[in-house]
């Protein structure tokens, strides 16, 4: 064996476990759920602002549909210059960005005012109130922007740590280094291919991979992974893959696919005697990719778990992609069914 070969899988640890910083967008606003939220959100602080003052109901809603007028085109010209202004703000530092939303919200304030005042609905004119408006509403979404943001930390130090232990489980390495030692003299490049497998797996638990990484590069993770159980589980893990190349570029949280193959084996193949198929399939369908993983559970019926792993991997799915990304996951026809939908 070539035990260099073997072993530098490890090598690059040192560089890569403290990747430089980097500026990453904290308010993007060209994805679906900011669009809605920031709309709901300013429409319900106007409706709130048209009480103070208002005589009666009529009255109340007179002014709602008066400033809705200027909110609402004013609102979107916030999101439009947001979402064109994209790349230029994912290339400030976070401070930056945040008073360049609040700058945009105050001239997309003085924007819903002069429409209003074009069509004479205004008189006077209140040009200095609706710039402070408009900054206060931008500032307010942003920043509910960034602890969004910021929760996706915790939710990706969980699950890596999450990875990590189901690397360093006693069971799991005991059994991968046991079948390596068994292969080294009868398969010698068999045992070297299945020890590569385990250190690409190590690799990418400890190292700090970003936001997200391509569709591709967690199915090639998960290909290792299955590779190991493979030589294991023998042909009792019986794996079919159906992956679409269109969908590669797909973005995920790292560390998603690798737990939910996972399961498939620790749910479907373990506790079988005859074992289970496993199937993984990918197709891009116009601007979703969708991600299938099924197996098939002993008797029809699946073995009650915790569910950790897949409140995990949803709530990761949500922070990344939000209203956009759609997770399911059930026992169907006798099998145990994962489905996630992620914008191309």
């Amino acid at each position: 064996m070539q035990e260099p070969q073997i072993l530098s899988g490890f090598q690059p640890l040192a560089a890569a476990a403290a990747p430089p910083p980097r500026s990453a967008l904290v308010f993007d606003a060209c994805q679906a759920g900011v669009i809605l939220r920031a709309v709901l959100f300013v429409e319900v602080a106007v409706a709130v602002a048209a009480v103070f003052g208002a005589q009666n109901a009529w009255d109340w809603l007179t002014r709602l549909a008066l400033w809705t007028g200027g909110a609402l085109p004013a609102v979107l010209v916030w999101l439009l210059a947001a979402c064109s202004l994209k790349r230029p703000l994912a290339r400030l530092p976070q401070h930056a960005q945040n008073l360049g939303g609040v700058v945009l919200g105050a001239l997309a304030g003085l924007y819903g005012c002069g429409m209003l005042a074009l069509i004479g609905l205004l008189d006077p004119v209140p040009w200095l109130a609706s710039a402070g408006a408009g900054a206060w509403l931008s500032a307010l979404v942003v920043a509910g922007l960034v602890l969004r943001a910021r929760a996706r930390t915790p939710a990706a130090t969980t699950a890596r740590l999450g990875e990590l232990q189901a690397r360093i489980r006693p069971h799991f390495l005991f059994n991968t280094l046991n079948s390596a030692i068994a292969l080294v003299r009868a398969e010698p490049a068999k045992a070297e291919a299945l020890l590569e497998d385990l250190s690409d797996l190590f690799r990418h638990a400890l190292v700090d991979q970003g936001e997200s990484v391509t569709l591709a590069a967690e199915t090639l993770l998960a290909e290792r992974y299955l590779s190991i159980e493979q030589v294991r589980f023998g042909e009792r893990l019986r794996i079919h893959w159906a992956l679409d190349p269109r969908a590669a570029g797909a973005q995920l949280p790292p560390l998603l696919l690798q737990p939910l193959v996972e399961n498939a084996v620790k749910h479907g193949v373990e506790p079988s005697a005859s074992g289970a198929d496993v199937r993984i399939s990918t197709e891009r369908r116009g601007g979703t990719v969708v991600i299938k993983i099924t197996n098939t559970v002993p008797g029809g019926q699946g073995i009650p778990g915790h569910g950790l792993a897949l409140d995990n991997v949803r709530d990761r799915l949500n922070l990344l992609h939000d209203m956009q990304g759609q997770f399911q996951a059930g026992l169907k026809d006798g099998l145990y069914l994962v489905r996630i939908e992620i914008p191309a």
